[in-house]
């Protein structure tokens, strides 16, 4: 049995030496190479970093990003990557919670990681890997004192205090999930997994080690090409790609770009989406260039690793369904909890989604307050200690025991006198014609439903359709329309943006 991550890379670099395990614009790296390369750096940070400790890294990914975050593993170190775009100002809050001794970039940001150092030393990688050496037994002694618990990386959410959560995760929780998650896919050495997702985003964990695991080939796409729709299209077809594990976002933006009409990568056999309800329409056009290939909605969140429920779409979806979160993964326990902590199970009803198992990650690094806030003892069992995560989301079964994803606990609001949920308010105006993206927020002092929409539709004309499908205690005060929608570090709407432009009062809308 499995209880180290580097036991993936160094089986790969074994049996396929001489295979592409990653690649980037700049170039390819072997699996051999990526071994020694991280060795290397793992070497030299033994001198700097203590067991489960982390290295923190600020640089965009790469492949020689790859062996800065594998080198922190074989060090016994943890890595966290920085968002390089990201204010300087949250920069600096992660890294006082962090509190890393080392900070590892590249020669493209080093004068920006720079004004960190402060905080702890910088290097640069390509320095350590031109004067780096492999020391085979001081490795060794470390690994022999690892556990699979220890943590493997922290990835940064928002918090509501203003202070970062660094969701950590461990080696076990990892392993097992990417053991199921390519078994449940059929992700093999003969794939190429497209990721989209940047290193600080666990959606790129299941690139990362379905590569590591399978032997299949990471090809990186740079953030940059998902504002180049011709760009990106062509790198996914150049390459040809087989497996996409992408955000919602991420889609939409090829489907509203009509990239897909300039060239299909038509070796994709496989798309996966999760982080946001997916809008039908927008699929439909996927579906309509790739009709051969399968569609899987992922669900979870961050502090699950990755995802706890997948489901294979099986039939056509009108624009108004909603595509459903569907059944656990193995090993995996997901249930729903009312308002009093009693479980759910009769379809329609809702609840809080709850999850339990090996995929809890280890809490919120340097946080015991919040963490006990979110990962505590199962309500339903008085018997023996069974931590469960509380995950914020509203969910309920649908008749065939799939679960579906309603809407975040935050975004239910109490309208006059009845309890709404503004995800199905969004759903219903992307389900509209000439309507590719919508996203409500509510004004609670005023008591105004707020939508914001992109495309081609008049607000006017919209508002007029919505009152013949929504209940009038569900049609929005106002409608916003907008360009584009602005989007977070991970590629999900940012409602917090959307509030300060409503509350600016800029922007053109449609009163009801």
């Amino acid at each position: 049995m499995k209880h180290n991550i580097l036991e993936l890379l160094e089986h790969s670099a074994a049996e396929y030496p001489d295979r592409v395990a990653f690649g980037d614009p700049t170039g390819e790296i072997t699996f051999c190479e990526l071994e020694n390369n991280a060795k290397k750096i793992g070497t030299f940070l033994t001198e700097y970093v203590r067991p489960c400790r982390p290295v923190a890294f600020y640089l965009e990914k790469s492949n020689l990003a790859m062996c800065g975050m594998l080198g922190a593993v074989y060090a016994r170190g943890f890595y966290c990557v920085l968002d390089t775009r990201q204010p300087d100002a949250r920069t600096r809050k992660v890294l006082e919670v962090l509190q890393p001794a080392v900070i590892l970039t590249d020669s493209e940001n080093r004068d920006k990681a720079e004004l960190f150092s402060d905080t702890a030393n910088v290097y640069c990688i390509e320095e350590l890997l031109e004067n780096g050496r492999i020391d085979t037994g001081k490795l060794k002694k470390i690994r022999d004192t690892a556990m699979d618990t220890d943590p493997l990386y922290v990835n940064f959410t928002s918090g509501s205090t203003g202070v970062p959560k660094g969701v950590t995760v461990c080696h076990r929780s990892v392993l097992e999930f990417i053991e199921y998650f390519t078994s449940v896919f059929h992700i093999t050495g003969a794939d190429v997994l497209a990721n989209q997702a940047p290193f600080d985003f666990d959606v790129s964990v299941k690139d990362i080690y379905s590569g590591l695991m399978t032997g299949a080939r990471v090809q990186i796409i740079p953030r940059e090409y998902f504002s180049a729709p011709v760009q990106l299209m062509d790198y996914l077809a150049d390459h040809e790609v087989t497996v996409l594990v992408w955000a919602v976002s991420a889609m939409c933006f090829v489907s509203i770009m009509n990239g897909l009409s300039y060239r299909v990568p038509q070796n994709v056999r496989m798309v996966m989406f999760s982080g946001e309800v997916m809008p039908v329409k927008h699929l439909r056009t996927w579906q309509k260039y790739l009709p051969d290939a399968t569609y899987v909605n992922l669900y979870g969140p961050t502090e699950i690793t990755c995802n706890c429920t997948y489901h294979v779409l099986d039939h056509a979806y009108a624009d108004t369904e909603v595509i459903p979160a569907g059944k656990p993964f193995p090993n995996e326990k997901v249930f729903l909890l009312d308002e009093q902590d009693h479980e759910v199970t009769q379809s329609g009803k809702d609840g809080e989604i709850c999850v339990s198992g090996t995929c809890l990650a280890l809490g919120y690094y340097h946080d015991p307050e919040r963490t006990a806030q979110a990962f505590m003892q199962n309500p339903l069992n008085c018997d023996y200690q069974e931590m469960i995560y509380r995950t914020g989301d509203i969910g309920r079964y649908d008749t065939d025991g799939n679960l579906i994803y309603v809407s975040r606990k935050d975004f239910q609001i109490k309208h006059l006198g009845h309890r709404i949920e503004l995800g199905e308010i969004e759903n219903v105006a992307m389900s509209r014609d000439g309507v590719t993206r919508a996203c409500c927020i509510y004004d609670t002092e005023k008591k105004r439903i707020i939508l914001f929409c992109t495309g081609s539709r008049e607000g006017a004309d919209l508002m007029k359709e919505l009152r013949t499908v929504l209940p009038p205690f569900m049609i929005p005060s106002s409608i916003h329309p907008l360009e584009e929608m602005p989007l977070n570090k991970n590629g999900k709407i940012d409602r917090k943006q959307l509030t300060e432009l409503y509350q600016s009062g800029k922007k053109p809308r449609h009163e009801a």
